[in-house]
């Protein structure tokens, strides 16, 4: 009863954050609500409880700089987690091995009671009552040891789902949805090799968001936010198993397209860059427009480089020329 008050406490607490500042019930609000009200991030809950005593709004950027800053070291989180699902492993089998050995001292104790019953070394009713005794003794620890490994497997699969919910979360920037810089390096790794030994054609790209630091300054952080969110979801309509799409930080973006050429990667960033350009955004606060949003973006072939670093570089200097003879448009590195 004490337990289920407590999840309620704490599901009022989560839904009152959210409801009463308009935020989207997302994961990542979830997940940011449940970590400071939980304890798992008191510096979190500290800040929300004085940002409320100073009046002032929670909003969707606010709450996800103050998560960020606050997400504890993602390989100590992971290792942490490690522990916990290594702890619940154990316990199962500690549950399971006396399990195990209930069973045997039970056959062992039966055996002799049956051996005593054919022997006449007692009498059957004295031997029949034994028999009852263990049953009922055996039936008694089998339920503990039942409950124990229910316990322990609920424990274990509750703590695989966390795992694997923070390695996703490790992966992922958490504005745009897209895979992060970390995650990329070790998508590229693994393509580069796959590319190279099929012989196929692999390219790297960067995009740039034109002007986003104007975008910043006039209609301040909020709206920035919702430019970069909507730029991702176009780059990552390019995306397959075969391109992928990262945030590589601020607001750039890398891309990674196996089987294609420098001019079919530089064909498809095109067509994302023209539907970029044909939105327009308006400031949600003011309803004044924001303009079309255009991108930059510089092309690589990675096999006509050196390797991964020399292909990213060609990528970045493509991008500058890009940058430097206009925006708006895509190069392709002609070193």
């Amino acid at each position: 009863m004490i337990e289920m008050q407590r999840r309620r406490v704490l599901l009022d607490r989560i839904a009152d954050l959210l409801l009463d500042n308009h935020l989207e019930v997302s994961a990542s609000n979830l997940a940011a609500a449940h970590m400071a009200f939980s304890g798992a991030n008191p510096d979190l809950a500290h800040k929300i409880a004085q940002r409320r005593t100073d009046a002032k709004p929670i909003s969707q950027t606010w709450l996800d700089r103050a998560a960020a800053a606050d997400c504890p070291d993602e390989a100590s989180a992971l290792e942490a987690l490690r522990s916990q699902l290594q702890s619940g492993l154990d316990q199962f089998a500690a549950a399971t091995r006396s399990a195990s050995s209930a069973q045997g001292e039970y056959h062992q104790a039966l055996t002799h009671q049956v051996d005593a019953l054919g022997t006449s070394e007692l009498a059957p009713e004295v031997a029949l009552a034994n028999l009852a005794t263990i049953a009922s003794a055996m039936l008694e620890r089998t339920a503990e040891v039942a409950a124990a490994m229910k316990r322990s497997e609920e424990e274990a699969g509750q703590l695989r789902h966390s795992l694997a919910k923070a390695r996703h979360d490790a992966e992922v920037d958490h504005l745009t949805g897209l895979m992060n810089r970390r995650a990329f390096e070790s998508v590229m790794a693994r393509e580069y090799a796959e590319a190279k030994a099929a012989g196929e054609p692999l390219c790297v790209a960067f995009a740039d968001i034109d002007f986003f630091k104007r975008v910043n300054d006039t209609h301040g952080h909020e709206t920035g936010d919702r430019v970069l969110k909507a730029v991702a979801q176009l780059l990552a309509k390019i995306a397959d198993d075969r391109c992928h799409v990262a945030r590589h930080g601020g607001e750039e973006f890398v891309m990674l397209l196996r089987g294609a050429t420098p001019d079919i990667a530089a064909a498809r960033l095109n067509m994302a860059r023209i539907e970029v350009g044909a939105r327009n955004l308006v400031n949600r606060h003011t309803q004044e427009a924001i303009g079309a949003v255009t991108f930059s973006a510089g092309v690589a072939d990675v096999f006509a480089c050196t390797g991964l670093s020399a292909a990213l570089a060609a990528a970045d200097r493509a991008l500058y020329r890009a940058k430097s003879e206009g925006r708006n448009q895509v190069v392709v590195a002609q070193d």
